[in-house]
């Protein structure tokens, strides 16, 4: 799990949310859950909860994969400290942070997709990230 400064987000993976005790420690408040393919995961009744059933690829709906962008960027924008996870932390998480720092930052998706990965390792399905430029595009008009 790595901390995106200055922001209050960490970018994890699924086995991050089995060491609830390291959530706890960075005071986190909301987990963000973007596999399709992990099971939905329990936490303690302290903390939001939102999962994203999103494909590590192209052919993700519109609708959810904005939902999932703007959700993150509004806990951006509030402070809340958050953790997004996805199966293996390196495609679906970085990549929704990336985009919802777009929105919050007003800079490009590249350049906050830059700013994470100098922070976690990425490596980012192209498809996902070709409908995530989009997905940012749109909310921008």
């Amino acid at each position: 799990m790595n901390h995106i400064t200055p922001y209050a987000l960490w970018i994890g993976n699924a086995g991050d949310l089995r060491v609830l005790r390291s959530l706890f420690d960075r005071e986190i408040r909301a987990v963000v859950q973007l596999a399709v393919e992990e099971s939905a995961t329990s936490v303690p009744h302290e903390f939001i909860l939102c999962r994203f059933p999103l494909l590590d690829g192209a052919g993700n709906d519109p609708e959810l994969l904005t939902l999932a962008v703007k959700t993150v960027a509004t806990l951006i924008d509030h402070g809340v400290p958050t953790l997004i996870c996805c199966a293996h932390g390196l495609s679906r998480s970085p990549a929704i942070a990336a985009a919802a720092l777009s929105l919050v930052r007003k800079e490009s998706p590249q350049d906050c997709l830059n700013l994470v990965s100098a922070r976690h390792a990425i490596d980012v399905s192209p498809g996902f990230w070709t409908e995530l430029v989009s997905v940012v595009q749109r909310v921008r008009q």
